[in-house]
């Protein structure tokens, strides 16, 4: 039951996390996945289908970079839609943190 907890905790927050690392700096796919999954547990195989629902939603954009080790590296960057989205993200967060953190602080 925890765990069924925490997986719906960290899925509510995955494309928040996502805008916030971006509005740091451009990112490729893995370093994404890499950053999450460190941070907050989430693996590989969530980061994708999000960053194309992000894409398709005009949320980011992305462009190839060329790897002397390799295949091109796809990195993501955030549109004006995309900052817009976060802000409001992180204001709603915010507020809701706050709200959830003085209910559980006064539950004794």
């Amino acid at each position: 039951m925890v765990e069924a907890v925490q997986v719906q905790l960290k899925k509510g927050v995955l494309e928040l996390c996502v805008l916030a690392l971006l509005s740091r700096g451009d990112a490729y796919g893995y370093e994404l996945a890499s950053r999450l999954a460190e941070g907050i547990g989430m693996g590989e195989g969530t980061i994708y289908p999000l960053m194309r629902r992000m894409q398709a939603d005009g949320l980011v954009e992305t462009y190839l970079v060329e790897s002397h080790a390799g295949p091109s590296r796809k990195y993501y960057r955030l549109t004006e839609a995309g900052r817009t989205r976060f802000e409001d993200q992180k204001a709603e967060w915010t507020a809701f943190s706050g709200a959830v953190n003085a209910i559980l602080g006064g539950a004794q």
